[in-house]
């Protein structure tokens, strides 16, 4: 089975979180897809974590060894539908994305974003529960 997982999800995967054993387990033996935003979206986490204090450059890099090694299948987004996506629900952008890939691979939507998954339930998006 295909799934969208976002960004929350991956980096409880990365940096050891206590729901990382339940999104193993979902996403194990599935297909893992999202838009090609994702990598930029692990920087930018990463950056915030330094300004919390809660990650050390050696953590980032081996959280980023980590992310390279999760096998992640690009969507390319479609933009207008993402945009108005994003109008639809007052998400930005970058969270729409996950939303239109949802919706275009027909596939449920694995996330820790609560406001990501009150949207996607909205637009009658399966997410899984974590």
């Amino acid at each position: 089975m295909d799934i969208v997982i976002d960004t929350s999800a991956l980096i409880a995967v990365i940096v050891a979180e206590p729901e990382r054993n339940r999104i193993v387990e979902l996403t194990t033996n599935n297909t893992l897809i999202g838009p090609g935003s994702i990598s930029w979206e692990i920087g930018n986490a990463f950056s915030a974590m330094f300004k919390r204090k809660r990650l050390s450059l050696d953590e980032a890099r081996k959280g980023l060894s980590i992310f390279a090694s999760i096998p992640l299948r690009y969507i390319e987004p479609d933009f207008v539908k993402a945009v108005t996506i994003s109008e639809q629900t007052n998400l930005y952008a970058y969270d729409a994305y996950f939303i239109d890939c949802a919706i275009r691979q027909k596939a449920p939507l694995l996330t820790l974003d609560r406001k990501l998954k009150i949207a996607a339930g909205s637009l009658n998006i399966r997410t899984l529960e974590v």
